[in-house]
């Protein structure tokens, strides 16, 4: 048999496909990673570790404190109405503070739940400072906002108009406020430690309406259609978290006014804006109690002048029709009939709406950001005397801002709270039975003071009306601050839509001129430090429906402000802030030249064979989750408790089984609570404390309590004595039993 010494043409055929297939193999596999190493460098995907460290960390402190003051009589800073007193405790009301340092130069933002910050609140507020850390905290790096809540106390203004629509200045009111502001203040600067800022924006819809779209139309077409809608959906978040990357506080603005609670709550509440920190600080600070807890979350105000929470639109009270479009009255009852409501079907119900929709959003933006806020910190600071200021239009034209006056429209409302009597939005001309009653009590206008505010036609002269103290400011802080590449802008007052954009737009091209500012965020922060009223575009004033009658500088009023922030943006952008001017300073009134209009509450007194914390209506003995446990006490007149800041009117406490020992679930801070202080006469009233049994409710049994004190005389001096009544106990369960 002969030995084989080759190979076959079947192997040989074979061997050549295998070695043809391995080549093929090997090539694609070479061209598909040299395709994909091609791609990734086309297309590098976007990692997701935790952004590089800066150097050199923020320093950054944050805290909070009660400010919530007297919750009996005295009258709520908002819709100017006197009827609208204090009459007990829907949400109590907070000043929330963030320090921010980056080694050489400090900043202090404080958003508080308040209806505004005042001019004397400010000064207060920096004397307080100053005596405790000298100049460390200035009139330049310190800008107070107010979240514009008009379920807060006033009281604590310095000039005639807002006295007298708050029944004075109030003394036990603004001390309140001022120390609370001041103790926010000193935790968040006892919390400084190295930390990182964080920033992101979104868009939120279905929560915000213009109350003023008519106004908002005569602004130009084209500048109109560079944006999506009439007011601006953009929420805006700031993250503050230690070096590890543990949050510790939150600033959001969104342009809405927090007037979701109407005219006819008598309530301390911190509205939609404070429902929403609320969340997010529950959110946070997990088995605290509201008030308490490390983390901080704030709600700030931002270009809300002509922006609505009532996103169901204006209504006539009496016929159920959508009012008049122009003016925003009803065929019959005028402006007081038309009235705007939504999206809940009750004043409650859209406060938790709305608080909800701003709060969800902010916390998606809160949990998702991922770009780092870095570099130095900037602020620039000057008092304006804003009646006298002369604009440059063009290159050969110049206006000049009026003394302030409020026009026929003032008295007119808005949608959110419409006025009395026959004034209506949109006035352009005077009505001679209100000039001439105006003219017999406080004499005409001035021939020059008319003509600069034309076409408003003026109710009030305010700037030439002195007497017993001026009716309103002229002196008038701006502030801007920035945090590396986040800007924001302190606005002493309501600033429309279109006016905050405007301003935005100036500061950011300002800023961005110098090579040290890129991709620039500017924030409209609102109320900031003295309270100016309204801020109308030139466009909007001349249709004067009620923010533009309340631009009290006349129709150059925002020009006015453009430049003086535009000063203020280029002397930080080429570093020259200190050489800015001061200005001239504001006044501060002595208190023996203020005046209160609040009378001293009178002794407290009981029912016949009653006293004093005894229940009158008594709880059921059992409920539900859902449902709202309720019960009325002989009461006092809180304004007899004093500072109850970091106290509580109310609990809701439950019992432990296994101990026998009650626990407090809820307070009168809380969301789930209400209390309502009820007014007799002679010295009589009462309190009665609702429990709106959340679902979270555990089963088992509760009790509800509430504390106070009563005013009496003893040897003709008044005696204020601690009370408290207790409900019977309850069973709360998780469903019906049948």
């Amino acid at each position: 048999m002969a030995k084989r010494c080759g190979f076959s043409g079947l192997e040989i055929l074979l061997m050549v496909l295998f070695v043809a297939m391995t080549a093929v193999a090997v090539g694609f596999i070479a061209y598909t990673v040299t395709q994909q190493s091609s791609e990734s460098r086309d297309q590098e995907p976007t990692p997701t570790p935790t952004p590089e460290v800066p150097a050199i960390p923020y320093l950054i402190g944050v805290g909070r404190a009660d400010i919530t003051g007297p919750v009996g009589d005295v009258p709520f800073m908002g819709y100017a109405n006197l009827d609208q007193t204090a009459g007990g405790i829907h949400m109590r009301l907070y000043s929330r503070a963030f320090i921010v340092d980056d080694g050489s130069k400090r900043v202090l933002f404080v958003s508080a739940d308040i209806g505004m910050v005042s001019q004397r609140l400010r000064l207060e507020v920096l004397r307080g400072l100053q005596a405790k850390y000298g100049d460390l905290y200035r009139q330049d790096n310190v800008v107070l906002s107010g979240t514009h809540t008009h379920s807060g106390l006033g009281g604590y203004f310095q000039y005639t108009l807002f006295m007298i629509t708050s029944k004075g200045y109030i003394k036990s009111s603004i001390q309140i406020i001022v120390q609370g502001i001041v103790k926010s203040i000193e935790r968040a600067h006892e919390n400084l430690r190295p930390g990182r800022i964080f920033i992101n924006k979104g868009e939120l819809e279905e929560s915000n309406l213009n109350r003023s779209p008519h106004s908002y139309m005569n602004n130009p077409e084209e500048e109109r259609k560079r944006y999506n809608g009439n007011t601006d959906k953009q929420v805006v978040v700031l993250k503050f978290t230690d070096m590890d990357g543990d949050g510790i506080g939150m600033i959001s603005w969104f342009a809405v006014h927090p007037v979701s609670m109407n005219s006819s709550n008598h309530m301390v509440s911190g509205d939609n804006l404070g429902y929403a920190s609320y969340l997010f600080e529950q959110d946070k600070n997990i088995g605290s109690l509201p008030g308490r807890g490390p983390f901080v979350a704030t709600f700030a105000s931002s270009n809300l002048g002509d922006v609505s929470p009532n996103t169901r639109g204006p209504h006539c009270l009496n016929t159920g029709e959508s009012c008049d479009y122009l003016n925003s009255s009803c065929p019959i009852g005028g402006t007081k009939m038309c009235v705007a409501f939504g999206p809940g079907n009750n004043m409650f119900e859209s406060t938790r709406i709305i608080g909800e929709n701003i709060f969800k959003k902010s916390k998606e933006l809160y949990s998702s950001t991922k770009q780092e806020v870095r570099g130095p910190i900037h602020f620039a600071h000057q008092w304006l005397n804003m009646s006298d200021i002369t604009i440059q239009i063009n290159s050969t034209h110049t206006a000049k801002t009026c003394k302030p006056a409020l026009g026929h429209s003032f008295a007119g409302g808005t949608i959110d709270g419409g006025g009395a009597l026959n004034f209506t939005q949109g006035a352009v001309e005077g009505d001679p039975f209100w000039d001439g009653i105006r003219d017999a009590i406080l004499g005409p206008p001035s021939n020059e003071t008319q003509d600069c505010h034309r076409p408003k036609p003026i109710l009030f002269s305010t700037g030439e009306m002195n007497w017993p103290l001026p009716w309103h400011p002229v002196i008038v802080d701006v502030q801007l601050i920035t945090i590396g590449s986040v800007a924001i802008v302190a606005i002493p007052g309501e600033v429309t839509t279109m006016s905050g954009r405007r301003i935005r737009e100036a500061v950011k091209k300002e800023l961005e001129s110098s090579h040290a500012f890129a991709n620039t965020e500017v924030v409209i922060a609102g109320l900031c430090n003295i309270y100016t009223h309204y801020i109308t575009t030139y466009e909007e004033y001349q249709i004067q429906r009620y923010e533009a009658a309340s631009t009290i500088y006349g129709p150059h009023t925002l020009s006015a402000y453009i430049q003086s922030y535009r000063g203020l943006a280029r002397a930080i952008a080429e570093g020259t802030e200190a050489e800015l001017p001061k200005g001239p300073e504001p006044p501060f009134f002595t208190d023996s030249q203020l005046f209160s209009l609040l009378p001293l509450n009178p002794v407290d007194k009981t029912p016949d064979n009653s006293s004093f914390g005894e229940v009158l209506e008594q709880v059921d003995p059992v409920y539900t989750v859902g449902q709202v446990a309720s019960v009325t006490f002989v009461a006092g007149n809180p304004r007899n408790s004093g500072d109850m800041t970091d106290k509580t009117f109310v609990t809701v406490e439950k019992l432990h089984n296994s101990t026998q020992t009650w626990s407090v679930v809820h307070t009168d801070a809380s969301w789930e609570t209400r209390f309502h202080w009820i007014k007799g006469t002679s010295g009589l009233s009462n309190a009665t404390v609702e429990w709106h049994i959340p679902q979270s409710a555990q089963s088992g049994f509760y009790r509800i309590r509430h504390f106070g004190h009563y005013k009496e005389f003893r040897n003709l001096k008044p005696v204020f004595t601690a009370y408290e009544g207790v409900s019977d106990v309850f069973k709360v369960n998780k469903r019906i039993y049948y």
